[in-house]
């Protein structure tokens, strides 16, 4: 199952957002710094959730990082748009 899916999954059940978008951005990274040669080191996620609205930046970006849990160590780099 890929990194993405994973992702994805647990996204969904921590939030059920009204809109998600995951973006592998890996290959823009290919042979730099944090680049593991999997594929998956580099995600764009855009979410949008009831329960994250109230929340400020720091917040939601607390909250999609302890939903994600252990996959932030596989991760080298995340860029978050939530709202």
């Amino acid at each position: 199952m890929s990194l993405e899916t994973v992702l994805r999954a647990r996204l969904e059940a921590a939030f059920a957002p009204t809109a998600l978008q995951i973006v592998n951005e890996s290959h823009k990274h290919a042979g730099h710094a944090g680049d593991d040669g999997s594929g998956e080191s580099h995600f764009r996620i855009m979410i949008r959730a009831e329960s994250l609205a109230p929340l400020g930046r720091v917040a939601r970006h607390r909250a999609i990082h302890k939903a994600l849990g252990d996959l932030t160590t596989r991760i080298h780099a995340l860029a978050i748009d939530a709202a």
